[in-house]
């Protein structure tokens, strides 16, 4: 099936910034639409960002802020995140990107990112 081990979280200040890496194995992660999604503390797990190939898509709650890219070379796929607030406060995973991703039954164990001052 694969494995993903999410990574780069942490504490920082709003207006900061976090690169997150996830790595990747296996077939389903190596050639397929990748995507980053996050889960704040009491709320649905919800989409963040994804790249088919070259292509890259974003919510609006992060868009201009965030920027999703992908190392194939390296089964690894990248979310740099800057400006950060408070609200951006979760756990972050990455995963494969499908339309119907709510029903992916395997999850790494995510990173952690908290911004507070």
């Amino acid at each position: 099936q694969g494995r993903l081990l999410e990574s780069g979280g942490g504490s920082v200040q709003p207006g900061g910034s976090l690169r997150l890496s996830c790595e990747h194995s296996g077939n389903n992660f190596r050639f397929n639409a990748m995507a980053w999604y996050r889960q704040a503390p009491g709320k649905q797990r919800e989409l963040v960002a994804r790249i088919i190939r070259g292509d890259t898509a974003y919510a609006d709650f992060v868009k201009g802020r965030f920027t999703i890219s992908r190392d194939s070379a390296k089964n690894t796929v990248y979310l740099q995140m800057d400006n950060l607030k408070p609200e951006d406060t979760a756990i972050y995973y990455c995963n494969q990107y499908l339309s119907n991703w709510s029903g992916l039954r395997y999850w790494g164990p995510g990173t952690q990112v908290t911004v507070s001052s």
